[in-house]
């Protein structure tokens, strides 16, 4: 399994497969061929279909800026390996310098066709999350024991970092308002729904769209371009951050104690990045919100003190009632329904956690069979439900 680094990454929305993956792209293209005075980049699949509305020509040409580059959206070919492939090309003069394809598989991460050294290096030797706890039982030691154990001696520096980072993020959100950029004209709402809690409503109600605020403004400042975390990637970027300043707001709980949520929440998002795919435009959104939610709920499991098993379920129930999600943005752009999604999947997480802590004696399906799950229903997804916005609310919403 990857490194927590690969993982949680501080950049710049809207989306991390579709504008952070393409950026580190067009940075290691221009490494091969610092002597191109013009490129051409070629979009396929999701990365063609929703490019314009995620910003994927723009970030591309801004990243290779000065040098000009040509921007063609292939609407066609099917046979890709990806659904998220670009081809980058560098010209000198009239001669092409080189060509190399890239692939971005999920939460900013790419891989090179035809390159061995594809992927990060390994950091965790589990297969799983059941290796996971094994090693925790023989040991005697916590989820947040293993990464401490496995990753480099900065790794608790890193993850005050990735908090430090969230907590920014929330507070520029509930603190902006005006409209998202794009077509859509769509309002921001974090900061109505913060400054509308009425003392007067019942508890429960005013901390619900406290929480739901919150999550609102991660996803609005992702939309808006602005730097998030990706967690696990930027168009689910807000429902782990929301349920730790939530919780740990409401309870008071300690910076220590929150890095150890974020690293168990780490763990639950490596397994699934290693065993199916965190990547809308592979597995649907089941596979961004899916991994968000149930990252969220081992995390907020672990402020709460509960045991591993209750954590492994609570993250198994949060995936679980996610399955068959669809990724269907409208007009390509990341806020329908994307942000409310996130809202949303921050109250699941909290509930996933209450029924675990009850129920968790009667359970029959294990983390890592829903992981499975989850990917072989992704693969059967038709394509127009795999962030194309060929279908779902991307063809039936009207602009007005």
């Amino acid at each position: 399994m990857e490194s927590l680094r690969e993982l949680y990454k501080i950049g710049k929305g809207p989306s991390s497969s579709h504008t952070m993956g393409p950026e580190r792209a067009a940075k290691d293209f221009m490494k091969r061929y610092p002597e191109a005075e013009r490129f051409r980049a070629v979009l396929y699949g999701s990365l063609a279909h929703t490019g314009v509305g995620h910003l994927t020509d723009e970030i591309i040409r801004l990243t290779l800026a000065p040098r000009p580059c040509e921007i063609v959206f292939d609407f066609d070919r099917t046979d890709l390996p990806h659904p998220n492939m670009l081809d980058l090309e560098g010209y000198r003069g009239g001669d092409l310098l080189g060509k190399t394809t890239y692939l971005s598989v999920g939460g900013g991460t790419i891989v090179i066709e035809g390159e061995p050294a594809t992927r990060q290096e390994t950091v965790y030797p589990f297969e799983n999350f059941s290796a996971i706890m094994q090693y925790c039982n023989e040991k005697q030691c916590s989820l947040e024991q293993v990464v401490y154990d496995f990753e480099d001696e900065g790794i608790y520096d890193f993850l005050r970092e990735i908090w430090r980072s969230m907590q920014e993020t929330i507070r520029r959100g509930l603190a902006t308002g005006g409209v998202l950029p794009g077509k859509l004209n769509l309002a921001r709402k974090a900061k109505t729904l913060f400054e509308s809690v009425d003392d007067e409503e019942e508890l429960e109600a005013r901390e619900r769209r406290q929480l739901c605020s919150f999550a609102f403004a991660t996803s609005e400042e992702n939309a808006s371009g602005g730097t998030i975390v990706t967690a696990p990637t930027c168009g689910a970027s807000g429902v782990l951050p929301a349920v730790l300043y939530y919780v740990s707001r409401k309870n008071g709980y300690s910076e220590k104690r929150v890095v150890a949520a974020l690293a168990v929440a780490g763990l639950i998002g490596v397994t699934v990045k290693q065993n199916a795919s965190v990547s809308g435009a592979e597995a649907g959104c089941q596979a961004e919100i899916g991994t968000a939610t149930s990252m969220a709920a081992a995390a907020v499991g672990r402020l709460y003190g509960l045991p591993m098993n209750e954590i492994e379920y609570a993250a198994e129930i949060a995936l679980e009632h996610q399955l068959g999600l669809t990724c269907d943005p409208v007009m390509g752009y990341v806020q329908i329904p994307c942000i409310e999604r996130n809202a949303v999947a921050a109250l699941r997480a909290l509930s996933s956690v209450e029924l675990a802590h009850v129920l968790c004696g009667t359970r029959k399906i294990s983390f890592d069979t829903i992981v499975r799950t989850m990917y072989e229903t992704g693969k059967d997804l038709s394509a127009r439900y795999r962030e194309t916005s060929e279908g779902g609310l991307a063809a039936n919403f009207k602009v007005s």
